[in-house]
């Protein structure tokens, strides 16, 4: 055991110092050059804040309808694209023969019907919206940063850009509302960081697909000068006006469009800001995820995006049914950040800024167990491993912050136990530590059992879904 510790001091000791290292590397003035971009260091604020939100919100909110197919989001399956849950594909899938978002787009509203006729029906319905309401809504559900689609790839921006888009007229190119300036200074209001998700790499107003196979995700991509300046130019509008504490391009980034310029220029003018990995470039500050966790702890950050439903974008047709259960989006949430990952959940609001009502049940479940659990969450890192078990069989998750070990069981330990415990297999106790449950002031009793940690349980354990156990001590 003595080897042990001093190994788990050792990988302590060189996530310490390699965080010191990056910290010092930073330089004053980025370039533009992959050299220069890696020595940025992971902002402390993201590396803590471990829960985001996402807001797909559009023109594609007012049809609002995805087909309830691939619930398991197998991209790679051949009738994925014409069967696509996305919501937020609507103006792709309408125009897809044979598919289901065309049938619904031609018995709603007529096969002759322009997608971009919904621009002054969301115009009209997002003067409803009232941005301090998401807000407190976000801080309440535990999220510590938001990240709002600013142009999704029909082209049409959620803020007033001065950027002529020379494909749509003047009156259906961007929101009425600055959407985007509005929320971000809600959100910064309720002390919360604003990031802006940007889709650099698809513009149907530019190459107007549709993608249809598999071999029309790359040749969709618009490559020419002058989507290359176009998107340049509005992206660091977005950076000049908004400052985003995050910069999330979606797809890829045009070859014309300057990627490296594009990074070093955010990085200058928000140091501590955060790049995902879809430039099209290797270098970013997290990967990306979508609909799938990982395995094991990655030493290097990610970030899992997914929807609270199928869908990423306001589906009409979703449900109880296809939405997250609240003690799976808990269990998702702890795993996540076990192994070194953030969770950027996605709401998907109808045109007029509603968020449906089961998408805010599960939020504010997911707000009332952070609020009880959130000292296991916020702020940790990974332990030396992240998944663990009960003899009782129980599932465990492991975080760790300072000097203190968090246990955290997926469900309910007394269910399966027989006298009122449960015993951690492979956790020796350490002498002087103490052991409670996250929500309650009392110790409890433990005790060693071999290389096994028994610890004897309340009578009722205050809480629901996941319960957060704190091991003082036990890492000095």
């Amino acid at each position: 055991m003595g080897r042990r510790r001093r190994w788990i001091g050792a990988v302590l000791g060189t996530f310490t110092l390699i965080c010191g290292l990056c910290a010092a590397q930073a330089p004053g003035k980025y370039e533009p050059t992959l050299e220069s971009l890696d020595r940025h260091p992971l902002p402390e604020w993201y590396a803590d804040a471990k829960l985001g939100i996402f807001i797909h919100w559009g023109l594609y909110s007012v049809p609002g309808w995805a087909p309830l197919s691939h619930p398991d989001h197998d991209f790679s399956s051949p009738d994925y694209i014409k069967n696509t849950p996305y919501a937020e594909w609507y103006f792709n899938s309408m125009r897809v023969d044979g598919s289901p978002t065309q049938a619904y787009h031609r018995a709603h509203y007529g096969a002759n019907y322009d997608y971009y006729n919904f621009v002054p029906i969301f115009n009209r319905e997002t003067q409803k919206w009232k941005p301090d309401e998401w807000a407190t809504i976000f801080r309440q559900a535990g999220a510590r940063y938001v990240v709002l689609t600013s142009k999704h790839h029909e082209g049409f921006t959620l803020w007033p850009s001065s950027i002529p888009n020379p494909t749509l007229p003047p009156d259906r190119q961007h929101a009425t509302r600055d959407l985007v300036g509005e929320l971000t200074t809600a959100v910064e209001k309720q002390g919360l960081r604003m990031g802006l998700y940007y889709s650099g790499g698809y513009d149907w107003t530019f190459v107007p697909g549709p993608v249809r196979v598999n071999a029309d995700y790359q040749s969709t991509k618009p490559q020419s000068e002058a989507y290359g300046k176009y998107a340049n130019a509005q992206i660091h509008e977005l950076i000049e006006r908004y400052h985003p504490a995050l910069l999330w391009n979606d797809i890829d980034w045009p070859k014309t469009g300057k990627a490296l310029e594009v990074e070093a220029d955010y990085y200058n003018a928000v140091p501590d800001g955060v790049i995902d990995d879809r430039f099209g470039i290797a270098h970013s500050d997290f990967t990306s995820p979508e609909y799938q966790k990982v395995d094991q702890i990655n030493p290097k950050k990610w970030e899992e995006c997914r929807g609270l439903g199928q869908s990423f974008g306001y589906n009409r047709a979703e449900g109880e049914a296809q939405t997250i259960a609240p003690a799976d989006l808990i269990e998702l949430l702890v795993d996540i950040v076990s192994k070194n990952g953030n969770l950027l959940l996605d709401v998907g609001p109808e045109a007029d800024g509603t968020i449906p009502p089961v998408q805010m049940e599960r939020l504010k479940a997911l707000g009332a167990w952070l609020a009880q659990n959130g000292e296991a969450i916020y702020g940790t890192q990974p332990w030396t491993h992240a998944v663990g078990k009960t003899v009782e069989g129980s599932n465990l998750r492991f975080t760790r912050k300072g000097h203190d070990l968090y246990v955290t069981v997926l469900g309910n330990p007394l269910e399966k136990s027989k006298d009122h415990g449960m015993t951690i297999e492979e956790l020796a106790g350490k002498p002087g530590m103490t052991v409670s449950l996250l929500g309650s002031d009392e110790p409890l009793t433990w005790k060693g059992e071999g290389n096994n940690l028994h610890i004897v349980l309340p009578a009722q354990l205050k809480g629901s879904y996941a319960y957060a156990f704190r091991l003082s001590g036990y890492l000095n």
